[in-house]
């Protein structure tokens, strides 16, 4: 593959700020001079991911991520360094340049990257035959606004789509675009049967007379496609009778890992203004089109723990507002144990599980103003659990609240805090009319049957950091003044012998590198390190230093006293084999004690000679 030019990838850097790549995946919040918010990288719940603009690096101080802007690319896309860099460059409008001058050919995109391009030139394909002068895009538009009652500008903005009943030309234009076969056998829009050429003919649609709405995740990227039934689709059509059908599963979309409108309603989230789960992608738009721009919804199936986890990322404050029927309370009640367990906020919006709200129809007929009304009258959590597990606990049996109460004691061991579950049990205790002192006793005897475990869940446990191998070596420190003290790097070259340096760890590894570069005036710059990385490991630890800044005032007293620990490690091991030596020197015939004492009088020589550096340097 054409290697992109290191002058090309230092523009990059300096011209894309990462503050505003980063804010596409996490909601970053001022701290002092930096930004901070909750890591993209393990699931936390107190904010400890930081990001510096003005020095272009990342740091958690959770799980001890860091790099720079292609890293950060890298790591939340899962793309590899050139393809990083090219979505940087398509996204910023920055023109990428290689040292042969072409860029890779088709066949050497990565198969991810050929899917992406491949369902936004499907979105754009769908969407021009939803507005074209033919009988299905009439067809569609029509279904749109007189069936739905949605507006044409709702549909632009969000590139709703039509499949004709018959192919209506998307394999043709992929194949003129020369995706490769594996890229047109993966991306889900055509059925291919096994063994057979790829050719325009073996490519049939998997959608046809469909609505089709485009899934985005949550950085806009479209991924799928829901397809929802008309009078159009055809007889033959092997999911004829299925409302809606979903693109199946492929290299870019796992449909329980994200949730249709993040990548617009993660932008409208704060404080007062949370996240409003619906079950499908009509209610979302629906919520959009009366101005409710923070409407989310899962991808037909019920809520996943990763899309919970996306959600409080960006947000901790969840109301949830499905169907009022019988389906749509169990699946709250479903989701509700889980959301406590992540550490959501959860309201139900609609009252209590009686309420026979629909989201779709609610909206079309009151506008945001129902929203509103919804609000005034929602439940917390455990009221909404309380209210459906026993409508009516005026009239309810002992042996009834029994059960109620066995069902809520359940949900409140999801909650992850101790606060959260000793105010559920009051609040419980009041809605079941029974005494709270009953219903702790009766946790605690539930609690010791199941216990449940007090540290966090393994998803929240931050990985060791990168550089913890390296904490507090000589080598670090060394490190930290070549990088933050660059003046000192050649100095530090002619005093410090390569064989004092261990480098067996990426700390020594790399200071090793660096000297040899000041020594041979070849250092490139702090910022233009790339050439000089050869492991992610090296790339983290170089990325962690820089963020950092440096915890003293005297970079000559830390390089001094680094150089006597090295010094140190490196002479009084064989100082004291030689103590031995001369020790047993007659048991030792071999062993000849004029050069043993030469050699321990130079040794102790060296250990007691004055470093080579000064406050001058």
């Amino acid at each position: 593959m054409p290697v992109i030019k290191p002058t090309c990838v230092r523009d990059l850097k300096l011209r894309v700020n990462l503050a505003d790549v980063v804010s596409r995946v996490v909601t970053l919040r001022k701290a002092g001079a930096r930004l901070k918010g909750l890591c993209p990288f393990h699931n936390e719940k107190t904010p400890s991911f930081h990001v510096d603009p003005d020095k272009g690096f990342y740091k958690c101080f959770g799980c001890g991520k860091a790099g720079d802007v292609i890293t950060f690319v890298r790591e939340t896309e899962q793309l590899g360094f050139t393809e990083a860099v090219e979505a940087l460059g398509q996204r910023f409008g920055i023109v990428i340049e290689y040292e042969e001058g072409a860029g890779p050919s088709r066949e050497e995109r990565s198969l991810r990257q050929e899917i992406y391009e491949i369902h936004e030139l499907a979105a754009e394909h769908y969407h021009q035959v939803f507005k074209g002068a033919t009988p299905t895009g009439e067809f569609m538009r029509n279904y749109w606004v007189t069936a739905r009652k949605f507006t044409p500008e709702l549909a632009d903005e969000f590139k709703i789509g039509a499949a004709a009943p018959q192919d209506d030309g998307l394999a043709a234009v992929l194949l003129k675009r020369k995706f490769s076969e594996d890229a047109l056998r993966q991306c889900g829009l055509f059925f291919v049967r096994d063994g057979a050429a790829l050719t325009l003919g073996s490519l049939r649609p998997r959608f046809r007379g469909r609505l089709m709405i485009p899934i985005r995740d949550h950085q806009g990227r479209v991924v799928a496609f829901t397809a929802r039934q008309t009078d159009l689709t055809p007889a033959d059509d092997p999911a004829r009778e299925a409302k809606y059908v979903n693109s199946p599963e492929t290299p870019v979309f796992t449909k329980g890992n994200l949730l249709f409108n993040l990548d617009r309603a993660r932008t409208a989230v704060g404080e007062g203004k949370p996240f409003v789960l619906v079950e499908g992608q009509l209610d979302a738009l629906r919520c959009w089109s009366v101005g409710l721009k923070t409407a989310v919804a899962p991808q037909g199936t019920a809520i996943t723990d990763t899309q919970l986890v996306l959600l409080r990322r960006y947000c901790s404050q969840v109301e949830c507002f499905f169907d009022g029927d019988s389906a749509g309370q169990k699946a709250a009640l479903r989701f509700l144990p889980m959301a406590l367990k992540a550490g959501l906020e959860v309201r139900f919006l609609g009252g209590a599980a009686e309420t026979k709200s629909d989201p779709d129809v609610l909206f079309l007929a009151q506008g945001l103003a129902a929203y509103e009304a919804l609000r005034a009258n929602s439940l917390s959590a455990m009221a909404f659990a309380c209210h459906a597990v026993l409508p009516d606990p005026a009239n309810a049996s002992s042996e009834q609240k029994s059960r109620a109460s066995r069902t809520l004691l359940e949900l409140i061991g999801a909650a992850d805090s101790e606060v959260a579950r000793t105010e559920f049990i009051t609040e419980a205790a009041t809605h079941l009319r029974i005494m709270p002192t009953a219903l702790i006793s009766d946790y605690r005897r539930y609690h010791a049957r199941s216990p449940r475990a007090e540290r966090e869940p393994a998803g929240d446990k931050p990985s060791a950091p990168p550089s913890a191998a390296n904490t507090h070596t000589p080598e670090l420190h060394l490190l930290m003044v070549c990088l933050h003290y660059e003046n000192m790097g050649k100095p530090l070259s002619t005093v410090l012998p390569h064989d004092w340096i261990d480098a067996g760890h990426a700390a020594g590894a790399l200071l090793n590198r660096f000297l040899a570069e000041f020594e041979h005036d070849s250092w490139p710059g702090r910022d233009h390190l790339d050439g000089l990385l050869e492991t992610p490991e090296e790339k983290a630890l170089v990325a962690s230093l820089l963020f950092d800044t440096p915890a003293f005032d005297d970079p000559v007293k830390v390089a001094n006293e680094g150089l006597r620990l090295l010094r140190t490690r490196a002479l009084e091991p064989r100082l004291r084999q030689i103590e031995l030596d001369l020790a047993n020197h007659q048991a030792d015939s071999k062993a000849d004690p004029i050069s043993l004492l030469k050699e321990r009088s130079e040794i102790q020589r060296q250990l007691r000679q004055p470093l080579g550096l000064t406050a001058a340097v």
